[in-house]
């Protein structure tokens, strides 16, 4: 049976002082809950003053982005061994929106996901499709890719420490959602795809996250689809409420 995870994506929101305020809220509504994995994940400049507020919590720290080298002249990067040291036991690779927006690709996901598998971190890699390729029929031609070309060169063993999430871009941030049976239909996908490059054993273990417009009031309906085994929520982790209601929500009674 495969535990639930729910990982809560800040992006670029929250001062230190917010992010604070954030964290205590969540520890008096989420720390001691142990059915489900729940994951924060701040900016690089707050991950180190929440590491010190989750120390013995249920609450585990997340980071959203690494470069593939451990140290050098790299200005501005952060490296997979720096995040280690700091307390981060996950991290996000391959967003859409730094696919987007920072031109990352297959290539250079497959070299952060590889560097942080080393230093012992538990990436979450994303995937998934744009609005013009949803309607374009593209959709599992897109998924297919993305996981393909991200997870080249992973051995069986690797593979088992990798939370997938997809997260359709169309639904990001735009408070459409895909419906269940369009979320599961390409998370079963995505689990067969798993299945040809890993196995059945491995692909079967794998947690399948969805992205997307995450909210309380649908979690239910996605998270208790088969091959769905948790949620990568954005605008609704800003909040202690609402994020807390979707950990709750992610349940069955």
């Amino acid at each position: 049976m495969r535990k639930k995870i729910i990982a809560g994506n800040w992006k670029m929101f929250k001062t230190v002082n917010e992010a604070v305020e954030l964290v205590n809220g969540l520890k008096r509504e989420v720390s001691d809950i142990t059915a489900v994995d729940v994951v924060v994940c701040p900016t690089f400049v707050n991950l180190a003053v929440v590491a010190d507020m989750l120390v013995d919590n249920n609450i585990k720290l997340g980071a959203q982005n690494l470069f593939w080298e451990n140290e050098g002249a790299f200005t501005g990067e952060v490296s997979a061994p720096m995040l280690k040291a700091v307390g981060v036991e996950y991290v996000i690779i391959g967003h859409s929106e730094r696919r987007q927006y920072f031109h990352e690709t297959n290539d250079t996901v497959n070299k952060r996901l590889k560097s942080a598998l080393k230093a012992g971190l538990l990436p979450i890699v994303c995937v998934g499709e744009n609005l013009a390729e949803r309607e374009g029929g593209k959709t599992f031609d897109v998924v297919k890719d993305h996981i393909t070309g991200s997870l080249a060169g992973l051995s069986p063993e690797d593979m088992g420490k990798v939370v997938v999430a997809y997260e359709p871009v169309w639904a990001i941030g735009t408070g459409k959602t895909a419906t269940s049976a369009q979320a599961q239909e390409v998370h079963k996908f995505i689990r067969e795809t798993l299945t040809k490059m890993f196995g059945g054993a491995v692909a079967d273990g794998v947690r399948i996250q969805y992205g997307g417009s995450v909210k309380p009031e649908n979690t239910a309906d996605l998270m208790f689809q088969p091959d769905i085994d948790g949620a990568l929520v954005g605008g609704a982790s800003l909040k202690v409420d609402s994020f807390a209601a979707i950990v709750k929500n992610s349940i069955k009674k």
